[in-house]
Formats: structure tokens, C-alpha cells, sequence
């Protein structure tokens, strides 16, 4: 039974595009009263990946949950991508997971053989992290959703953060787009099983080599520290993220759409416009701060703004460190380049070249 049912089906949108419109959750979240736990070091007010707690002055925790529907038909894949995507934010504030929540929502007359593999799959990721599951909540509902909330370890002074990118930075990018699309084509039957295998291999993929790439960096750093700003990119695509930087970091950017990586059959996937409702959400959210080119085909410029799951890190690193973190990234077989730069604060604020 488990065998038949393709779980890409069973949902209204898959993966990260099923999160809330970003124009929603930045109009409620300007409206919420400010936290004024002075032991609350990262909150949601830079919409950064996950929250920081301090519990001594060497000690704080990560906080961070994730959950969604299914993006690939396998169940046990589904697992992993879920567990991967949820452990990335604790990766990306530089942090070390250690114990996590499972969350499931699933129907009343859904198989248990499904259900089994999807949290056989999660739990071999986890494992995979040494993120222990401690438990979790389950709910009846009519489409499938699976996620976890994890906890991570990290020292109060050693925070990475979506914020702080300097004029000068170099954008390092490690993993290669174009999720959203294939799992649309995927979605509607129209996928090659190579486009779907890359993809799946991308999101199973955690981002645990990309972080421990970029603390030894750090590590052998002798001035101050090199990584300015680190995000993930997930849900709101790269432009979203990237956005996010610039506006608090208060810069701009400028990204060459020609070095970034593409999945392969991503090109072709926005070609035949396989857009979920998530990248149109995107894209009406934040393009009016984007300038392309004129030679920036329609293609590129979609794919700037798909969803993603379980993306990769999005860094900006001081200019000398650039070379130290690639040669990193390669040691640790981390696909990652360099796709653009950081700029004084200009209209527009991200320009694609």
C-alpha cells in the first residue's frame, strides 16, 4: 500500500512552498510587542533561523521547528529530507544539535506502514547528526505533515547570525538551486528520475559539512572573526533570504546569477513554468527590491526566487576569507562558490547581473 500512493499527491503544495506568504508574516510580526528577555540573544525580529537563549555566559541553546508536506514520494526520503531541513537552521546560527521533537500530522485512514517509514527516515538522519529524538506530538489530520523542533548548543559569543554583512563581503552559496521546481514537476508526473534523484540527494544532504567548513575558518582565523552573516535558504527562496540579509545588515548586493549551481533539469523544470504558489508569493513579495539585467532570462529569474527545502548555506564572509572557506568547502566536498558580493547600501537593493 505504501508502495502505491505517491505522496507528492496528497498535498496542496509541497515542502517549503507551503509556507505562509512572506507579505503575511512580516506585516503580523512588525505588529507583535519586542521581547525584553535580556537572555534572549537572537529573537524573531531579524526573521533569522532560529532562536537563541543564553543560559550562562558560555552556554546558550538553539531553538528552531520545522515541519511540512511531503516534497518527495518515498516515505522514507520524505523523513530524511524533513529531519535535514530542521536541523539546517541549528547549523546555520553555527550551532551543534543535540536532541529533537518529532511533530506528525497524518490521516485518521492513512497506512501505518507509511507513517513507519517516514519516521524511520527522519530517525536515521537524526542519528546521522547525533541529534538524539526525545519524543513528540502527533495529530490526526487530512494531509500529510512532518517535521521536528530541535535543540542545539552553541557558545553565546560565537552566534551566527542573517545580519551583519559588511561592503566588501564575498556571497558564498552552498548547495545548488532549483528544489521547488522539480518537486512541482514531480508533483504533476512530468519529473525525470535523475532531476528527482539530485534533488533528493541535495536535500538529505546536511549542512553539518558546510558548517564544520566554515568554524575551521574561524578557527584558524588570527583576526577578528571572517563570518559576517550566515543563512539558510529555504521557503523564501534565495532573493527572500538574501533580502533579509541586506535590509538588516543595512547593504545591498550584487549576485551573478551565472555562478550560482543549478539541479540538474532545474533549468528545464522553469522553462516549462513548474512555479509553485510559494515562488509567485516570493516573487510578488520582495522583486520590487530586485534589479536583473536585461540578459537575466525568465528562467534564472524564477529560479531566484523558488522555494527551497533544505537548502544551503548562504554566507557572507570577509573578502580575505573567501579563498580559505571555498578551499574548506572543497575538503569537505561542500559544492559551494561564490556567487556575488556585498555593496554600500543602494538602489535597488539587490542587483542580478
Amino acid at each position: 500500500m505504501a508502495e502505491a500512493i505517491r505522496l507528492t499527491t496528497t498535498a496542496k503544495a509541497a515542502g517549503c512552498a507551503a509556507k505562509l506568504s512572506p507579505s503575511v508574516l512580516d506585516s503580523i510580526l512588525k505588529r507583535l510587542p519586542p521581547q525584553t528577555d535580556p537572555n534572549l540573544l537572537v529573537g524573531f525580529e531579524t526573521s533569522d533561523d532560529a532562536a537563541v537563549y543564553r543560559l550562562t555566559d558560555d552556554l546558550a541553546i538553539v531553538q528552531t521547528v520545522d515541519f511540512f508536506t511531503p516534497i518527495v514520494d518515498d516515505p522514507a526520503q520524505f523523513g530524511q529530507v524533513a529531519a535535514a531541513n530542521s536541523l539546517s537552521d541549528v547549523y546555520a546560527m553555527g550551532g551543534r544539535p543535540i536532541s529533537a521533537l518529532t511533530i506528525v500530522a497524518f490521516p485518521a485512514s492513512g497506512a501505518p506502514e507509511i507513517l513507519e517509514e517516514i519516521l524511520r527516515g527522519g530517525l536515521a538522519k537524526m542519528s546521522e547528526a547525533n541529534c538524539t529524538v526525545v519524543g513528540g506530538h502527533s495529530i490526526r489530520d487530512d494531509e500529510l505533515k512532518f517535521g521536528y523542533a530541535v535543540t542545539g548548543l552553541i557558545h553565546p559569543e560565537r552566534i551566527w547570525k542573517n545580519i551583519g554583512a559588511r561592503p566588501g563581503d564575498i556571497l558564498l552559496f552552498t548547495k545548488p538551486l532549483g528544489t521547488g521546481v522539480i518537486s512541482t514537476a514531480l508533483k504533476q508526473g512530468l519529473a525525470e528520475q535523475s532531476w528527482v534523484a539530485a534533488a533528493t540527494a541535495s536535500m538529505t544532504r546536511l549542512n553539518r559539512d558546510a558548517a564544520d567548513a566554515l568554524h575551521e575558518v574561524e578557527a584558524d582565523s588570527k583576526n577578528e572573526r571572517p563570518v559576517h552573516a550566515v543563512t539558510d535558504v529555504t521557503g523564501f527562496g534565495l532573493l527572500g533570504h538574501a533580502r533579509e540579509m541586506a535590509i538588516g545588515s543595512g547593504v545591498s548586493m550584487k549576485i551573478d546569477h551565472k555562478q550560482i549551481a543549478y539541479l540538474p533539469g532545474a533549468i528545464e523544470a522553469a522553462r516549462g513554468h513548474f512555479f509553485s504558489g510559494g515562488m509567485k508569493n516570493n516573487r510578488d513579495f520582495c522583486e520590487s527590491c530586485v534589479g536583473f539585467a536585461d540578459d537575466v532570462s525568465e528562467e534564472f529569474r524564477a529560479l531566484l526566487f523558488d522555494p527551497q527545502t533544505s537548502g544551503g548555506l548562504f554566507v557572507s564572509i570577509a573578502p580575505e576569507a573567501a579563498d580559505s572557506a571555498l578551499a574548506a568547502f572543497e575538503r569537505h566536498k561542500v559544492p559551494a562558490r561564490a556567487i556575488g558580493e556585498i555593496i554600500p547600501r543602494r538602489s535597488p537593493l539587490i542587483e542580478i547581473a
